[in-house]
């Protein structure tokens, strides 16, 4: 029997197990943030309304940024200089 046929069938031997621990990995025993449970998340909008103009921030916030890394790759900025022309233009009104 060959190499790579040996090393094939004990990889697909393996591959159910593999399967299983990377859906679901057992928590760390010796851990202790792994015991403590996670404080409860603060909701970030009391209401629908509220919440959809915080996902209209943050696409305007996005559109912002993806027309000034734009103008920087236009404009053939790079290191500091981008840097600072992408600061300058995400900051401005």
């Amino acid at each position: 029997m060959r190499f790579s046929t040996a090393a094939t069938a004990l990889w697909l031997c393996l591959l159910p197990a593999a399967a299983v621990l990377a859906a679901d990995p057992p928590a760390h025993q010796g851990d202790p943030a792994a015991s403590t449970p996670a404080p409860a998340a603060a909701p970030t909008a009391a209401t629908p309304a509220a919440a959809s103009a915080t996902s209209g921030d943050a696409a305007a916030k996005h559109a912002k940024r993806t027309g000034c890394l734009k103008d920087a790759k236009a404009k053939k900025l790079v290191g500091a200089d981008r840097t600072s022309f992408l600061n300058a233009c995400i900051a401005a009104p």
